[in-house]
């Protein structure tokens, strides 16, 4: 099978990686990829955000599968334009990507769907926010209903911060906080049928002991030794599948990936929010622990013969990522500065732990950063806190002037 990855971070390196290990995977290609996509696949120039152009060149390539990773090229209808061209692709089309793309569509459906979430208000006028801010109190939970690379959400006990964060909202989604632990659970539907994966944790904010500003995501974690083993099969009742039924009532059945952000309460567990994609870096330890050749998986979706898929196969193994981020991240970074070590990594910690490049891009020999998060350090052991001291073991050799990592990921879970 030629396969062809849309996009250049850390998630689609993770992709890459696994299907490279793929024995059906005969030629893989990324566009436009980054420095270390471009050791296990061959990369090309693209607008990701251009459907006709990505048709265009999978259909250049001849290839057999396109998989889109990030949420603005899904949301932009580029699943569409591949599909349209006779190619099986990996990825909702741009109306099922609004489960993503829009904060208030993905309420209304979990509204339709009888999915339990918070309690939330659409406002759009600075009456409306103050109403709702007033009637749910602190902790403000502010979400902007668009697209926002992660960074869209303002938890906050500071009225005048959650305010601020509305109002340069164009529309925004204001809602009840949840307590309890975080969980992220993917699952691979093809409109229909869905599989879920293993549950991860990640860790948003930036700083250790989840202080400072949110970011794209730090870190993750998977298994959770702490979840209770039939969570899954609860979230698949309450949650996944019926959100996915309810798209294809709608005539808009969701096909690729749909990704629960979940809070377990004490009132049950809850959704935060919907992804249309991969996570990152959830899909870093995820895909790390994933037996199943992934291809066949993906193209099956795809195909919407995913029925046919036998069984996951999931290794025993843990896996933790840690990612290194830019000086300033997560805002203006600091980009340009060479990275150096990742060959000390390849040659004394392979195969437990390796590196996922995310904002990467090659300057000669030299590789350099560029971009807020740079490198995911992935490491799979027995348990985690092997997998933690693998991770850091790696994390320790890697040299970039300025960066910063937590060193608390999955610490707590470890029982450290």
């Amino acid at each position: 099978m030629k396969v062809l990855v849309i996009g250049g971070g850390a998630r689609e390196h993770a992709l890459c990686r696994s299907l490279s290990l793929d024995p059906d995977v005969t030629a893989l290609h990324c566009a436009p990829g980054n420095a270390g996509i471009g050791e296990v696949a061959q990369l090309h120039p693209v607008d990701a955000l251009d459907g006709a152009a990505v048709a265009r060149l999978a259909t250049e390539l001849a290839a057999e599968l396109v998989v889109v990773g990030p949420e603005a090229p899904l949301v932009a209808g580029v699943a569409d334009a591949v599909r349209a061209a006779g190619i099986p692709c990996f990825g909702p089309s741009r109306e099922a990507a609004e489960l993503e793309g829009s904060k208030a569509f993905a309420k209304d459906v979990m509204a339709a769907a009888e999915v339990p979430t918070a309690r939330s208000y659409v406002c759009t006028t600075p009456e409306e926010i103050d109403e709702a801010l007033d009637a749910f109190g602190a902790p403000y939970v502010v979400k902007d209903d668009g697209l926002a690379a992660g960074k869209g959400v303002v938890v906050t006990d500071d009225l005048a911060a959650a305010r601020e964060h509305a109002l340069a909202c164009e529309r925004v989604v204001i809602e009840e906080f949840l307590d309890g632990p975080e969980v992220s659970l993917f699952a691979i539907t093809d409109g229909q049928t869905v599989l879920p994966l293993t549950p991860a944790q990640d860790f948003k904010r930036a700083l250790d002991g989840d202080a400072g500003p949110n970011t794209g995501g730090m870190g993750a974690y998977s298994p959770l030794p702490w979840a209770d083993p039939k969570m899954v099969d609860e979230v698949m009742a309450t949650v996944l599948q019926p959100t996915v039924d309810e798209l294809h009532r709608r005539g808009t059945p969701f096909s690729g990936l749909l990704y629960a952000g979940l809070a377990i309460t004490s009132r049950g567990v809850r959704v935060i929010e919907f992804n249309a994609r991969f996570g990152d870096p959830e899909t870093q330890v995820v895909l790390a622990r994933l037996q199943t050749p992934l291809a066949s998986l993906l193209l099956h979706a795809a195909q919407g013969t995913l029925d046919l898929e036998p069984p996951l196969r999931w290794r025993d193994d843990a896996a933790v990522t840690v990612v290194i981020a830019s000086h300033n991240y997560p805002d203006t970074p600091r980009t340009g500065d060479p990275i150096e070590g990742l060959d000390e990594v390849a040659a004394k910690d392979a195969p437990h732990a390796y590196v996922l490049h995310a904002g990467t891009r090659r300057d000669g020999d030299a590789i350099l950063s560029a971009g807020g998060r740079v490198l995911s350090v992935t490491a799979t052991g027995k348990d985690l806190t092997q997998a933690r001291e693998r991770a850091y073991k790696a994390v320790a050799r890697i040299r970039l002037d300025g960066s910063q990592h937590r060193t608390d990921i999955a610490r707590k879970a470890a029982g450290e």
